[in-house]
């Protein structure tokens, strides 16, 4: 392939995963703003679409797919959201168990 068929097939997956990512956010905040899903229903519809948009932005502006040159940065990705995962849920866990021993 040449340079600017390179460019420009750059340029295509920069502008269609930021169209992507925009659509997503605009639906999940609409979801929330029009009431169309209550509850549980509404935080699992957000969570989801969430959920998509990290693909979005994975495929798209991080160039991250399941080849074997890019294993090694989707491990590194998947370990650093471990441990983030780790650190969320233990901080929850900390502060659920001091909310129900203050009560």
């Amino acid at each position: 392939m040449t340079p600017r068929a390179i460019e420009r097939r750059e340029t295509l997956t920069y502008v269609v995963g930021y169209a992507l990512a925009l659509l997503l956010t605009v639906a999940a905040f609409g979801l929330v703003y029009l009431h169309l899903l209550d509850g549980r229903a509404a935080f699992y519809a957000v969570l989801g679409l969430g959920l998509a948009q990290m693909i979005v932005h994975f495929r798209c502006f991080l160039h991250i797919d399941l080849q074997r040159s890019a294993r090694a940065d989707l491990q590194l990705i998947l370990f650093s959201s471990l441990i983030v995962a780790l650190m969320v849920g233990g901080t929850l866990v900390v502060l659920f168990n001091l909310r129900t021993r203050m009560m």
